[in-house]
């Protein structure tokens, strides 16, 4: 709301220094390209454009905040160039300065940051911690790589946002607005206004149009040509090489049984020992285990008086090569050497004394080769496919590396090509009515377009599993108007609807003039000579008109810009003809006996006053400290980053 307030007034509120610089910070850490920076930028000279007290604004300076300014705007609009940012480099240069003010004082008044306090501010930003959400030198490291800074770099940015936080915020802070400064923006919001709207359509003059000359036709063509330019197109030559390619390629049964017999851990059987084992501290214990083993006790009675329990001497089926990782090599030789039923023992390694009783040996007979052949066969077959694609495409590309053309390497390898009729990036024609390329020959389309006149074919990976494509631009037609005769029938109708719209101007124009002599809509609009939609009436309040934010309809807008008895013509913003607001009444709002709104405003206002506070006394740190502008240098640098004067 308090946008709308302040775009009312015609007093100006402050600019917001504070919320400039920490944006500008902001724009370092997080949208910092330093990659996409143009070579003007690298030629910076390092010149001073500004001093305030012992600080410097230099070139450099300013390239760097031109520079991130550019990479935020590309979020926006990736075309964006520094010539289009020529009306940002005089607020940022002046935010610069004003930091540097900001600097110098803390200097003159011994305001020092310790290094604490800095590391602190470092930690909080997210990318310089690890995964476990801790601080991270390594991170760190990555974090300033990544956004091209040096640690002095960051530190100074840093240190810059702390200074402003210190010196301007005691300045800006707890800000005041009398309730007889509100009550006036308030009042304003209550006003309400009333007028007479009429739409003049462009429909209403379009059975009056007559057809165009030939000379009409061609030199409306000839003016409007960029309404009907065709995108650049080419013509371009692909050939697959893919799947298809090597669907003839097989495995035979002597590949399939060589497979099978050097794979037996995977397909042959296995021998499984279930065993108990008691490992024991000494030998003599180990000896007590077998006596009471062949006593007739069992394995888990024997093994309790030294504090085994069953849980503990059971270790149920192994493989040899299992049970040699659990224990040792010689602990499983002596295991698997024994018959169902044995007790080996004792037995030394590094854990202690093993005592092992077999409990029973279960043998797996595997899996014959008739059980396995079809999924061997199946993944013996994708793998020599893949490899024989591979070895096509590298035939290929070697091929055009050794100067073949398209032709000459397609028939090499065997291929088959399709050219395409004359297309555009998103791979349809405009020559051929209904031509799309497949979409899985869109990178392949992508790639024709990235080459230019005369470059070698090229070989582009296709998504998913389409394999690959051999790619030339055999034709390229530069962007252009498409014919007239090609497109007769659409400048006709763009001719006659630009009649009409004329018409209705023009028609729409003289109602307005009538109404500056001081004729009513209603009685002008009948000098229109069709017939028109009567006019409506519209009554808002400009409160009304604030809640609908950015939603607003340009003719409600329009009434709060007129004064009393004054009328203007808009285009409709619908592109239906156009639109001519008559104001016929004023009545002024009253916000004393709302105090509610009028408290609401003064929350509003607390903001803005605060950002004033803070830029004025900025401009007295400017001038206390004698801040000095080299317009010459300012100059130079302006035209080396933007290309001109701005």
């Amino acid at each position: 709301m308090i946008a709308s307030i302040r775009r009312m007034s015609t007093s100006k509120v402050g600019t917001g220094i504070m919320a400039v610089v920490l944006i500008l910070i902001v724009a370092g850490f997080a949208l910092q390209d330093r990659n996409g920076i143009t070579g003007r930028m690298f030629g910076s000279d390092g010149s001073t454009l500004a001093t305030v007290g012992g600080e410097e604004v230099t070139d450099r300076d300013m390239s760097a905040a031109m520079q991130r300014r550019l990479t935020e705007v590309r979020l926006a609009n990736p075309a964006a160039d520094y010539a289009s940012l020529a009306k940002d480099f005089d607020p940022l240069l002046t935010s610069m300065i004003q930091d540097a003010a900001v600097r110098a004082f803390a200097a003159d008044q011994d305001m020092v940051l310790s290094k604490r306090l800095v590391d602190a501010e470092i930690v909080k930003i997210p990318a310089t911690r690890g995964l476990d959400g801790k601080f991270s030198q390594q991170g760190y490291q990555a974090f300033l790589a990544q956004q091209k800074l040096t640690d002095p770099d960051l530190r100074k940015l840093l240190s810059g946002a702390l200074l402003q936080r210190m010196v301007l915020a005691p300045a800006s802070a707890n800000a005041r607005v009398p309730v007889g400064m509100a009550v006036p923006y308030a009042s304003m919001l209550l006003e309400r206004r009333e007028a007479d709207v009429a739409l003049i359509p462009i429909a209403a003059f379009a059975a009056g149009v007559g057809q165009p000359s030939d000379a009409q036709l061609t030199a409306f063509y000839r003016d409007n040509g960029r309404l009907y330019l065709v995108p650049e197109q080419r013509v371009l030559s692909i050939a697959r090489i893919g799947p298809a390619q090597v669907a003839g390629i097989a495995t035979s049964d002597k590949e399939i049984a060589d497979y099978y017999n050097a794979h037996q851990a995977t397909y042959g059987g296995k021998t499984r020992r279930v065993i108990s084992q008691a490992v024991v501290p000494s030998k003599q214990a180990a000896d007590a285990v077998i006596s009471r083993t062949l006593a007739g006790a069992s394995f888990v009675d024997a093994a309790k008086p030294l504090g085994l329990t069953a849980a503990d001497v059971s270790v149920g089926p192994q493989t040899r090569e299992e049970f040699t990782k659990l224990t040792s090599a010689n602990v499983a030789a002596a295991a698997f050497g024994a018959a169902e039923g044995a007790v080996v023992g004792p037995i030394h390694s590094d854990l202690g004394w093993h005592v092992i009783r077999i409990d029973a040996i279960q043998n797996d007979s595997g899996r014959s080769l008739d059980t396995v052949k079809a999924a061997i066969a199946a993944q013996l077959t994708t793998e020599k496919r893949k490899n024989a694609l591979t070895d096509l495409v590298t035939k290929v590309e070697d091929s055009i590396a050794d100067g073949s053309s398209f032709t000459e390497a397609v028939k090499a390898a065997g291929l088959a090509a399709s050219t395409s009729p004359p297309i555009i990036a998103n791979g349809t024609s405009s020559a051929q009515a209904g031509f799309k390329m497949p979409a899985e020959l869109a990178p392949a389309v992508r790639a024709g377009f990235d080459l230019a006149e005369g470059d070698d074919p090229v070989v582009e990976t296709l998504s998913a599993d389409a394999g690959y494509a051999l790619v030339a631009a055999d034709r390229i037609v530069a962007a252009a108007p498409a014919p007239l005769v090609s497109i007769r029938d659409r400048v006709i109708a763009d001719w006659k609807a630009r009649q009409a719209r004329d018409k209705a101007r023009a028609v729409a124009a003289g109602i307005d003039a009538k109404l500056v002599k001081g004729v009513d809509l209603k009685t002008a609009m009948t000098t229109a000579g069709v017939l028109l939609p009567p006019a409506s009436h519209a009554a808002i309040q400009r409160l009304q008109l604030v809640q609908m934010g950015a939603n607003v309809p340009p003719a409600l807008k329009l009434m709060f810009s007129l004064a009393a008895g004054k009328s203007r013509m808009i285009a409709d913003p619908q592109g239906r003809g156009f639109v001519i607001v008559d104001l016929t009444r004023i009545i002024p709002g009253n916000a004393a006996l709302q105090p509610s709104l009028v408290a609401k405003v003064q929350g509003e206002f607390q903001e803005a006053v605060s950002a004033e506070y803070a830029e004025q006394f900025n401009r007295a740190l400017e001038i206390e400290l004698k801040a000095k502008r080299d317009q010459k240098a300012i100059d130079a640098s302006r035209k080396r980053i933007i290309g001109g004067n701005g």
